[in-house]
């Protein structure tokens, strides 16, 4: 069986993150999680497909890892799912071939659900169902007894979805031969091409079959996704404190943590898991990181608090609050500079995506910034609120709003200086620390 994974999504969801492929987990780009993943289920032979703007990066990991993994490109990104596939008809043949988003974050359940239906060769395709008990924006399954698929509908209204079942990438088609055929009859026009392409295949009597899949699932699609999936692949992974890594003795260690190769933790420190932290990181005094991911080679400086947060690597802080945040590589930010993660009504925090304003189903969520950042001192993020990459944020102002990419920021204020007419007491102190004594 050929395995197929995408990777050539723009991430235009994610900005300013640039690429999830490659967002670091615990040392490594997520998508090369996704690979190991497939390795360690039995997958060997490959294919990863890739855009123009990420190719390079997918071919050099790709090399590293293994030999026989090929990288295509997927020249048209307008066409999707479908145009990811289309990408690898030359190295398909008669196998089977299964094919995998690489955004998608699954257990080792899902594997072993669908292989073993696979095996049972009930039908021609089988597609991965994730079981809902609430609403998700997604395509639904319209199914029978038998699990076997009769309609696949996307995103209904909420009390109209034919089933529990939503539909996943993890995906196994049988004749390959019959499933490019059909991906090239549909028209580029069509939205969702690679689901019209599986109706139709439906409508002509193909069987496919709907595998119920309960375990963990976390697509990729918004920053506010990137903390749950680091929560999970963190959960996988063995917990360690590395022979290098300096901890002082008064440093305060609790929970599961893995604390990389050089890492310092000073006097007075306290890091509670799950929590990561990387290579040649400083974790500074009286500095508390919690339920966080913090990269190589940064510095969460004196009186920090980093939570529930993804930092990536080369990260400056000093006497800042960083809460339920997403942050590119290469920031720096001023002594005093605050996220804001919670409305004063603490309702749901809603972020503007090209102009869109959407949920993020969560009444805690902070600042998304891009790499190459640098915010001066006493500076405030108001919840929700993207600083695009490359950019300059001046100091002791507020951030209400989106930051375009390559942007200096600076707020127009003035400073009115006039007579003091209060007396000031001597002494006055003094009378109030008695009073405040009793």
């Amino acid at each position: 069986m050929k395995a197929l994974l995408l990777a050539a999504g723009r991430s235009k969801r994610m900005a300013p993150i640039k690429d999830k492929n490659f967002l670091d987990f615990l040392g490594k780009p997520l998508i090369q999680h996704q690979i190991e993943f497939l390795m360690e289920n039995g997958m060997k032979d490959i294919v990863v497909v890739g855009g123009k703007h990420n190719l390079a990066e997918l071919r050099e990991l790709c090399a590293k890892l293994s030999k026989k993994i090929v990288v295509v490109e997927q020249k048209n990104l307008e066409i999707g799912m479908r145009g990811a596939i289309l990408a690898t008809k030359k190295l398909v043949f008669d196998e089977p071939i299964f094919i995998f988003s690489g955004n998608d974050v699954v257990d080792k359940t899902a594997m072993k659900s669908i292989m073993k239906a696979f095996k049972s060769k009930s039908a021609e395709s089988y597609l991965l169902a994730k079981t809902v008990d609430k609403y998700f924006p997604g395509g639904y399954l319209k199914v029978d007894k038998k699990n076997i698929i009769s309609a696949i509908i996307e995103k209904p209204a909420i009390g109209k979805e034919p089933s529990n079942l939503v539909n996943l990438v993890l995906h196994v088609h049988t004749n390959p031969a019959k499933l490019f055929k059909y991906l090239e009859k549909v028209k580029d026009d069509k939205s969702d091409q690679y689901e019209e392409m599986m109706t139709a295949m439906i409508h002509d009597g193909v069987r496919m079959a709907a595998v119920p899949y309960s375990g963990f699932w976390q697509p990729i699609k918004f920053p506010w996704h990137v903390v749950p999936v680091f929560k999970y692949l963190f959960a996988q992974a063995k917990k360690k404190i590395a022979k290098s890594a300096k901890i002082a003795k008064n440093a305060i260690i609790n929970g599961d943590v893995i604390i990389d190769e050089k890492a310092v933790i000073f006097d007075g420190a306290v890091i509670n898991g799950p929590a990561y932290i990387g290579p040649n990181t400083i974790v500074a005094t009286n500095a508390l990181v919690r339920e966080s991911h913090v990269g190589k080679n940064c510095i969460i400086g004196f009186s920090t608090e980093v939570a529930r947060s993804h930092l990536s690597n080369d990260v400056w802080t000093h006497t800042n609050y960083i809460g339920d945040s997403v942050i590119g590589n290469n920031v720096s930010f001023g002594s005093g500079t605050v996220t804001g993660n919670l409305r004063l009504d603490e309702g749901n925090i809603h972020v503007d995506i090209d102009g869109n304003r959407i949920d993020t189903q969560t009444n805690k969520f902070g600042l998304i910034c891009g790499d190459n950042v640098r915010v001066g001192i006493n500076t405030s993020m108001m919840p929700g609120v993207r600083i695009g990459s490359d950019s300059l944020v001046g100091a002791g102002i507020v951030i209400p709003e989106n930051i375009p990419e390559g942007s200096f920021v600076r707020a127009k204020w003035e400073l009115k200086i006039c007579p003091n007419k209060a007396k000031i007491v001597v002494g006055g102190r003094e009378e109030m620390r008695k009073r405040l004594k009793k």
